[in-house]
């Protein structure tokens, strides 16, 4: 299927693996930061080590932003906290997870947490792709007026039938 997004923004994603305080799992796993860009490392490489946790660079993205999304984009960017939503879907290799999106749509990161076993995580997003969504709301944002509809008054269908049943 052909993307119709008119604007990429390519990210990194870097992930955090702590341990966990529990019996059923041993580590937890939670998207951290957006990185401008595409790093050079390959996918689930460390990028530091503390005592608590490592951080990993999970991987790529792309951001794709459509004209038919843009009175969501601009809900996100003009909210107290522009955010991207980051999306890690189970993978079962080396590592638990693998990038499956990363989006500025709020309704699609929503859509994403209907998976059950997807972590999705809201994230700060980059000056860089705040400044790219906002110029794509000048260029390409129409506004449309509310049109509420007019309900058919039910006598207007025609009498109710009545079977006597």
């Amino acid at each position: 299927m052909r993307s119709t997004a008119l604007v990429r923004i390519s990210v990194g994603v870097v992930v955090e693996r702590r341990a966990a305080k529990s019996q059923w799992a041993d580590y937890l796993w939670r998207p951290v930061s957006v990185l401008i860009g595409t790093p050079a490392a390959a996918p689930w490489t460390p990028i530091e080590t503390t005592a608590e946790a490592t951080l990993f660079y999970a991987g790529d993205a792309t951001i794709e932003l459509h004209r038919t999304e843009t009175v969501y984009y601009r809900d996100n960017i003009t909210s107290d906290a522009p955010t991207l939503w980051v999306v890690l879907q189970p993978a079962f290799s080396e590592f638990p997870y693998r990038v499956l999106s990363v989006t500025a749509d709020p309704g699609e990161g929503e859509a994403f947490t209907d998976g059950g076993d997807n972590i999705v995580e809201a994230l700060p997003m980059p000056a860089h792709v705040l400044e790219t969504v906002r110029q794509f709301i000048l260029d390409h944002h129409v506004e449309r007026p509310f049109r509420k509809r007019r309900r058919t008054p039910s006598d207007a269908l025609g009498p109710e039938t009545d079977t006597g049943t």
